[in-house]
């Protein structure tokens, strides 16, 4: 039996091990980064009968592997700290897996204060309804629905399901009680001035992911189309060094999305999402920007 933690469980792993060999079972332990449910330690099924992956919901269908998502519970009263903000009477709700399993109480809990809440499924690599994920937020887009409560914690998913939407959001961060209204505006513009400063490259480099759950080798083929000036850069890890040393001076991301997003702090030069790069190009304009997103 191998095992795959993603960072922030990594720690639980010695535990869990030991807890499965005293069972009886020959336990590998996965050394490697796992950035979610697009990377299971596929690898390791040469050495074991069955690869665990905890802490994220099923996204890629194999016989050998068992997806154990960690649900987190949250106190529904605290959903009281949202109501002040809310407009409307109608509203989607959307949250990580870690709060999915929480679905039912959170709608008894806004229906007794007479709202009702929609819990919509998702694309194919959604697992529950009302759940979203850092490259996915089709549970979000509910017809007949401008309003949409996130339940849980961090600024992406809410922004990204903002962006996605065009809806009103509210944040909620379910233990802290935190509730804001979502404004993309400071977002947007660092994509801007980011965009503007990737204009100036010579040559970009088109990330293509060989990890299966997040290869998007079809898009990066029509990126590569838009322009003579870019060029396909196929890898299993995107390394900030490593890129460097290619010496691109702009990279396209078609890998995981939230790599523009939130390491574009780690790498020396501009990574910039498909949609951006087509900007750029001229194939699209600043007005229909849209989030990067994997359905």
């Amino acid at each position: 039996m191998a095992l795959q933690f993603p960072e922030g469980l990594k720690r639980r792993g010695p535990a869990i091990a030991r807890a499965l060999r005293d069972e009886g079972f020959q336990v590998l332990v996965s050394g490697d980064p796992c950035y979610g449910a697009c990377d299971p330690a596929l690898r390791l099924l040469e050495y074991a009968d069955v690869l665990v992956h905890f802490g994220h919901s099923e996204m890629i269908a194999h016989p050998d592997i068992i997806f154990e998502p960690l649900f987190m519970d949250i106190d529904p009263t605290i959903l009281e700290k949202a109501l002040p903000l809310l407009r409307e009477r109608k509203v989607g709700v959307v949250t990580t897996v870690q709060h999915v399993h929480m679905g039912e109480e959170i709608r008894d809990y806004l229906e007794s204060r007479g709202i009702e809440a929609v819990f919509q499924e998702g694309g194919s690599r959604v697992r529950y309804p009302g759940q979203v994920l850092g490259c996915s937020f089709s549970a979000a887009r509910i017809p007949g629905v401008s309003e949409v409560l996130y339940v849980g914690t961090g600024v992406f998913h809410p922004l990204g399901v903002q962006l996605a939407t065009g809806a009103r959001v509210i944040a909620l961060d379910p233990y802290t009680g935190d509730a804001r209204e979502v404004d993309a505006g400071r977002f947007l513009r660092i994509r801007h001035a980011l965009i503007e400063k990737a204009r100036k490259a010579k040559k970009y480099g088109i990330i293509v992911s060989l990890k299966q759950g997040q290869n998007r080798y079809t898009l990066a083929k029509r990126l590569e189309s838009l322009s003579d000036t870019g060029f396909l850069v196929m890898t299993e890890e995107v390394d900030p060094d490593e890129l460097l040393n290619l010496g691109f001076s702009c990279y396209v991301n078609t890998a995981c999305p939230r790599l523009a997003y939130d390491d574009q702090s780690r790498f020396p030069v501009p990574v910039i999402t498909p949609a951006e790069y087509e900007i750029i190009c001229g194939v699209r304009s600043w007005d229909d920007y849209q989030i990067d997103e994997i359905e």
